[in-house]
């Protein structure tokens, strides 16, 4: 642990010293017990999976078109945006592939996809949406992708340092994965304290170790996935672990329409079984990130985007999700009142 102190100190002094001051963000996301806040009101966190934001062209030509973008989701209710830093992966999602990563061999940052991700998360506070960062993921790792311990040490270090000023970002610190978690927690930690931390542990149905459950902001596991009855299934897990750990626990992409190589299910599905999987992880107090299935199979698919951004009004399939999360307030007014009482 001292080596990882003095690494942390090091560095820190390095990305600091010299470096531009910049205000402080307009939107300040904290916890308050069991939910979310911004700017100390209460903050319905509602997530879409964007993993390829960063490095997507279109949604990145112009501050004032990726604006308009995340003003159209905010319609539709959403409002945090996961998004990945390791896009590397050979399974020919759209806008993936070699070199598309955040860090280098060693671990420093790459400057010109580190200024895209600054003016993502600029971007995303003016419109008081938070950006939900994924430092790590297990599909790179399972492809032998991988930085050493000392370089992911360091990337995390500067990651950490570098976005210090943005106050709407979390950092998720795996996708499905759980190596070292704590370690990079405690770095993070020793150097922004206020940061807010989680970590996607595993594949659907793992919910975390109790190490990492104790230690983390708030949850973010995916739940089960199961072709039946996923929509009850989760809403257990999710209540398990509000009652386990006191603190917000986030349905980390809920079962989705998906191709059963990369997870889906395997039997045919509806739109009705993810909003009654949401409604349900709403009643017993959780949150969502929602997942969809507009990168899997790459440019040229009819489940695709032209423009590779996962927007309502291309998929009649999850508009009918979209739909249903536009109107969430009707619904969560009850909801979130009712356990409040």
């Amino acid at each position: 642990m001292k080596r990882i102190f003095f690494k942390i100190i090091a560095v820190s002094i390095i990305l600091l010293t010299g470096q531009e001051a910049f205000p402080q963000g307009a939107n300040v996301l904290r916890i308050n017990g069991k939910d979310f806040e911004m700017n100390g009101k209460p903050f319905e966190f509602t997530g879409i999976s964007f993993f390829n934001a960063i490095y997507n062209p279109e949604f990145n030509k112009s501050s004032d078109l990726r604006r308009e973008y995340i003003r159209r989701f905010g319609e539709y209710g959403i409002n945090v945006f996961r998004i990945w830093c390791q896009w590397d992966n050979s399974r020919g999602f759209a806008d993936g592939g070699k070199g598309k990563t955040m860090y280098n061999d060693d671990g420093s940052l790459k400057p010109e996809y580190m200024s895209r991700l600054k003016q993502i998360t600029g971007d995303a506070d003016i419109s008081g949406s938070v950006i939900l960062l994924v430092l790590f993921s297990r599909e790179s790792w399972n492809e032998n992708i991988r930085l050493s311990d000392d370089a992911s040490d360091r990337a995390v270090m500067e990651m950490t340092s570098v976005m210090k000023q943005y106050r709407n970002l979390i950092f998720q610190v795996w996708n499905e994965f759980s190596y070292r978690t704590t370690d990079y927690y405690k770095i993070i930690k020793g150097i922004d304290s206020a940061r807010i931390v989680t970590n996607s542990p595993g594949y659907a149905g793992e919910l975390g170790s109790m190490e990492e459950n104790r230690v983390l902001d708030y949850l973010s596991p995916h739940t089960t996935r199961d072709d039946n009855r996923h929509w009850e299934v989760a809403e257990e897990e999710i209540a398990y672990l509000i009652r386990k750990f006191n603190k917000p626990v986030v349905d980390d992409e809920p079962a989705r329409k998906g191709i059963s190589q990369f997870g889906g299910p395997r039997n045919p599905v509806m739109p009705t079984d993810h909003i009654l999987h949401i409604y349900n992880v709403w009643r017993v107090g959780g949150y969502v990130t929602y997942h969809h299935d507009m990168f899997q199979t790459g440019y040229g698919s009819d489940a695709v985007p032209p423009s590779g951004i996962p927007a309502p009004g291309f998929s009649q399939y999850h508009d009918q999700v979209f739909d249903f999360l536009k109107n969430k307030e009707r619904y969560l007014r009850f909801i979130r009142y009712d356990q409040s009482e």
